[in-house]
């Protein structure tokens, strides 16, 4: 299973696969066209509060991830971490996001859930 991350903002190459945007805003800037995004699950971002909390540098990556983990296990989130995982099982998926630091954000974290 390849689950890999990387930032939306780069261009696609051909290992990406199914191309997955995991925020819950679109990117600044970037079109659609430009994107090459072939799902946009929203319900498996993080909730509005936790995204609040952990930009307010209230709380550490460690706590996020396991603040965020709990959020994945709901019904709906936990339905498309299985969906994603599915694609993943059939050929390789990207993550993407607009985080300056994809390997410290909610995508990292979904990789490695996904992966496990």
């Amino acid at each position: 299973m390849s689950v890999r991350v990387r930032r939306v903002y780069d261009p696609p190459e051909p290992e990406d696969g199914v191309r997955v945007l995991v925020d819950r805003l679109w990117p600044r800037g970037l079109s659609k066209d430009a994107a090459r995004v072939d799902e946009w699950p929203k319900a498996l971002t993080p909730s509005t509060e936790l995204r609040r909390w952990y930009h307010a540098g209230e709380g550490s990556y460690e706590e996020f991830s396991r603040r965020y983990e709990a959020e994945l296990a709901a019904p709906e989130a936990a339905e498309l971490v299985e969906t994603i995982r599915e694609l993943a099982r059939k050929g390789p998926v990207t993550l993407l996001t607009s985080a300056k630091t994809p390997e410290e954000s909610h995508a990292a974290v979904l990789a490695r859930l996904l992966q496990g």
